[in-house]
């Protein structure tokens, strides 16, 4: 993975990554839940919107006057949430960077305990569902059995993804060093995918949580998305076959 050089020189140890698209509910909240729970800690908070028509970029911008350590990136279309995040990769120089939704279903008061495990060594350490202590709150069977189907099918086809309980998840912790010179190009939502297949996670931990129902807003999972996972599974599939082939 490349980075430009204006974005080269690290300023601080961590970067909060917020994708957004049409979170101006939302944002308020999670940004001042974010730089309470980090109260003390050195950080940044990216949010990397993609054109919302609701102007989520606009709040977010007003949130500075609060707040000097957020960032705001302006995207010209509606990307995916996936090339969202690669693209804050390359706008920080961060040495841990942090990958949260701005719909308020992943609790920032985990922030602290998982950037603390990611100063003890770990290479990712992710918010998990699936793990003992972990639950959904209010999800119907059939999102349940969506969600379930989805990690089963991850782990048939990406070895790499098998000691991963919640290998879906949106919100984790990464240590640069899992990602250098690896390039990231994610189709929707499942970053985390690519970054087990690719990257460089020799240690990884699970730490449980709740996930909550969205509050305000509506959910972006839809179909486009489902036809998007398969699709990354196969690409990742055959680029993993690939990189096997180059070091033998």
């Amino acid at each position: 993975m490349l980075y430009p050089s204006e974005y080269r020189e690290k300023q601080t140890d961590l970067a909060v990554v917020v994708p957004t698209y049409n979170e101006r509910d939302n944002i308020a909240e999670l940004i001042n839940g974010i730089e309470t729970s980090l109260k003390g800690i050195s950080f940044e908070i990216l949010v990397i919107d993609d054109n919302s028509p609701d102007r989520t970029a606009d709040e977010a911008e007003e949130l500075k006057r609060k707040y000097s350590n957020i960032r705001v990136v302006r995207r010209p279309s509606k990307l995916g949430l996936g090339s969202a995040v690669a693209d804050a990769f390359k706008k920080t120089g961060a040495s841990v960077l942090a990958v949260m939704d701005a719909d308020l279903q992943h609790p920032f008061e985990l922030l602290p305990g998982m950037y603390e495990k990611a100063r003890e060594g770990y290479d990712l350490v992710l918010a998990s569902r699936y793990v003992e202590g972990g639950k959904i709150e209010d999800w119907s069977l059939v999102r349940r059995i969506v969600s379930w189907g989805a990690i089963r099918l991850a782990h048939l086809i990406l070895p790499k993804t098998r000691g991963v309980k919640d290998a879906v998840s949106g919100y984790f912790i990464l240590r640069r060093e899992a990602i250098d010179g690896v390039e990231l190009n994610p189709k929707g939502y499942k970053i985390l995918l690519e970054i087990l297949s690719l990257g460089k996670c020799s240690s990884v931990v699970e730490v449980p949580y709740t996930f909550n129902p969205r509050r305000k807003g509506r959910s972006k999972l839809v179909l486009k998305e489902i036809t998007n996972y398969i699709r990354l599974l196969i690409k990742l599939k055959r680029e993993g076959n690939l990189a096997a082939i180059k070091t033998t």
